[in-house]
């Protein structure tokens, strides 16, 4: 209920005239708090001491300022106010004047029907009634979108949890003028450790001053808002704890003090800082839900290094020496986990078997099947007399092809059997890229590719293919190379004819393939260095979009 409500308005009454003084004052003393004045001068008096009327009654001849004149004078300082205007028949240019600048609400002529008079004065107080109630609903209004915008800023400038919990604290402690604001946040119905406060500078209490502790576990018990006033060292102080619930969880409780008040928070207070409350849960829960997510990133990328470190020492860490040749080899995955492995094995008997995988897909499903294969691929290699490479390779396909058609991955692998006493090589390629050979004693443009290939495994039950077999002379090198080097991006320079525009030279972007690789190798000095060669492919992309992995065996 509002001041308007349980007490009478006030109402002004301004005539020169005493008899008309009096008479309007007999007529609304009942219903209203009236005040006289008997010139222009004297009202603005009342109205500097006793403020804003709710009607205000003029007559327009008055000596030394008439009526317009003096309620032109109260628009800017009372807008609220009603103005009703008592005017002669002459007074008409007056009266237009007055009516279309607003400051009177309806005029009067003399001598009045009182009736009628006391009909347009109880529409005047309507009407003023009505105006207060819409501009203190609009102020409402206004106070509470800029105060959510104060703490959508405020949440919007955190940088995490904690100091989005301080800086809500702290401006709604701001906002609502108290003297003490205090967050403690909760977890499982439960109060945590944290708190944020927030004390205004003026106050000479310390923070023990106040205790939140009956209120807030009221709170925690009932999840409504709680308050109380009460005097501690002669100061009266009042205290409101408010629950911040989101879809039905309880995230923290704000507590709210004022000391040196004598009457608690109004309703519109209390929905006010609910209706905050509320916005602030709804962010924190956001907040919170971002909070977890971090954290849980973090623990996926702490466990995917320890995998990451893992799948790596599952390569071979050191290449071994070899009699008249020499074996380099390179891995590296597009994430912290890939799907591309090499395989560098010495059999007992003298025999170096070469491999170069490639799991379709990335992460960490491929991983996983990168690390099986490995497995059994060195188990079928420690043979005391390993199988064919072909063999070897529908050996994989038996052991893991179930586990790859029903996950839908595949893998393609080249693997290859060198001899270092005979240079004899014999291979068998599932689906993987071409190997590459070529000789720096032999004069030619052409690279010779090792095209003798089958299917990837995991594509059907049963693998089957032949295998090649050649022999390598002093100065080869073999080059085996996943679709990570092959596909990968590099910048070209296409010469423009002499007679174009400057002669300049365009670049253009496209796929390595193997034609570019081998123009690639054809540049490289010797000894050929796979970290050089790396190099130059990497530079061109500054994202690398596939595993990368990459092997040589060079004859000396």
């Amino acid at each position: 209920m509002t001041e308007t409500d349980v007490e009478k308005l006030k109402l002004m009454v301004v005539d020169d005239e005493p008899d008309n003084l009096e008479l309007l004052y007999r007529t609304f003393r009942r219903d209203f708090q009236v005040y006289k004045a008997n010139h222009a001068m004297k009202a603005l008096e009342i109205l500097d001491k006793e403020g804003e009327m709710a009607v205000i009654i003029s007559d327009q001849r008055m000596p030394e300022m008439n009526g317009t004149e003096f309620l032109s004078l109260t628009v800017e300082r009372f807008p609220d106010t009603i103005r009703i205007l008592l005017t002669g028949f002459t007074d008409v240019e007056d009266l237009v004047d007055a009516i279309n600048s607003g400051q009177v609400f309806k005029y009067i002529t003399k001598p009045w029907k009182p009736d009628r008079l006391k009909e347009i004065v109880e529409q005047a107080a309507d009407a003023y009634q009505l105006v207060k109630k819409r501009t203190q609903e609009l102020r409402r209004a206004l106070r509470r979108e800029s105060l959510f915008n104060a703490v959508t800023t405020a949440i919007r400038e955190s940088l995490d949890y904690s100091s989005m919990l301080e800086k809500i604290v702290a401006t709604i402690g701001q906002s609502f003028k108290t003297s003490y604001c205090l967050l403690r946040p909760v977890e499982s119905n439960c109060l945590t450790a944290d708190e944020f406060s927030y004390l205004d500078p003026q106050i000479t209490y310390s923070c023990e001053f106040f205790d939140a502790s009956f209120l807030i576990e009221q709170v925690l018990e009932t999840q409504h808002y709680q308050h109380s006033l009460y005097n501690k060292n002669d100061n009266p102080c009042y205290q409101l704890a408010v629950p911040l619930i989101y879809q039905q969880h309880l995230l923290a409780v704000l507590a709210l003090y004022e000391t040196g008040r004598d009457q608690p928070w109004q309703d519109e207070d209390i929905q006010l800082i609910t209706g905050v409350a509320e916005q602030a849960a709804l962010a924190l829960s956001q907040a919170k839900l971002y909070q977890r997510l971090q954290e849980k990133q973090q623990q996926i990328r702490a466990e995917l290094e320890i995998a990451r470190q893992i799948q790596n020492n599952l390569l071979r860490q050191s290449l071994p020496d070899i009699k008249g040749a020499k074996v380099q080899a390179r891995c590296y995955p597009a994430r912290e986990v890939g799907g591309d492995f090499f395989e560098v094995f010495v059999h007992p008997k003298g025999d170096l078997w070469l491999a170069v995988g490639d799991v379709s897909g990335k992460g960490v499903p491929a991983a996983l099947f990168m690390a099986s294969a490995i497995s059994v691929l060195r188990r079928e290699l420690s043979q005391e007399t390993p199988a064919m490479p072909n063999m070897v390779i529908q050996n994989l396909n038996k052991a893991l092809g179930d586990d790859l058609i029903s996950s839908n991955c595949f893998i393609t692998l080249i693997l290859a059997r060198y001899t270092p006493s005979t240079r004899e090589l014999v291979y068998a390629n599932a689906g993987h890229i071409y190997p590459l050979l070529w000789s720096r004693e032999t004069d030619t443009d052409n690279p010779q590719y090792l095209k003798i290939r089958s299917i990837p495994l995991g594509i059907l039950p049963k693998w089957q293919a032949d295998f090649g077999q050649l022999f390598l002379a002093p100065k080869d090198i073999l080059l085996f190379t996943s679709d990570g080097i092959t596909e990968a991006m590099v910048t070209t320079k296409t010469c423009v004819p002499e007679n174009s525009v400057n002669g300049f030279k365009s670049n253009h972007r496209s796929m390595l393939h193997l034609d570019g690789l081998w123009q690639l190798l054809q540049q490289e000095t010797q000894p050929l260095s796979l970290n050089h060669l790396l190099a130059r492919i990497q530079a061109d992309n500054n994202i690398q979009e596939d595993d990368q992995t990459i092997l040589s065996l060079e004859v000396f």
